[in-house]
């Protein structure tokens, strides 16, 4: 088993450490080419706005949604706004990967979230 975690911001080592943990292979995600060999994909928590500015900024935005069509996606916290399909922050460009809409309750610092 091999699990990408999106690694251009946010809490990326966390889940690493939770993957590797299990015995799972694990790719740092931060090229196109990294989705080629995957069989799952993480999104981590971190900042839902910076997150959708570097999605785009790498090129990684499409690859990402096609990549979706065909694997399991798991998003935490940032990871599951970005996969809604519709925000209440317009700064956030929704992958549209699930039917929901999501409101951000607070802002803050990434420490104040575990």
């Amino acid at each position: 088993m091999k699990i990408g975690i999106l690694a251009l911001q946010g809490d990326y080592l966390k889940h690493e450490q939770l993957v590797l943990k299990l015995g799972w292979d694990c790719v740092r995600v931060r090229y196109k080419k990294d989705f080629s060999s995957l069989n799952g994909l993480i999104i981590p928590g971190g900042e839902s706005t910076t997150l959708t500015k570097l999605l785009k900024a790498t090129g990684l935005f499409v690859p990402l949604k096609e990549f979706a069509e065909t694997h399991p996606i798991l998003g935490t916290c940032a990871g599951l706004i970005l996969m809604s399909s519709e925000s209440s922050d317009t700064r956030v460009s929704p992958l549209g990967l699930l039917n929901i809409k999501v409101e951000r309750n607070a802002f803050g610092r990434q420490i104040h979230s575990f």
